[in-house]
């Protein structure tokens, strides 16, 4: 279940050392940080995620709307 790079040996062992470099003073203020930054991650992929459909939506209507135009039709000679 645990294979691979991280054991939890392994992660035991870097918390250990998390602890000695930033003390257990800065640990809640990296984590608020570290929380920051991931809102604004997500927020930003769902903003890119929400333009990429606006942007697919348009160009769908205006694809329809091309194709009811009686001169988007090809003429049979």
């Amino acid at each position: 279940m645990f294979e691979g790079l991280f054991r939890p040996m392994h992660l035991l062992v870097i918390l250990v050392i998390v602890l000695i470099i930033f003390g257990p003073g800065k640990l809640p203020e990296l984590g608020g940080s570290l929380g920051k930054a991931i809102r604004g991650f997500k927020k930003a992929v769902d903003e890119g995620e929400r333009e990429v459909e606006a942007h697919s939506e348009t160009k769908k209507d205006w694809g329809q709307a091309r194709m009811k135009s009686p001169l988007a039709r090809p003429v049979l000679v």
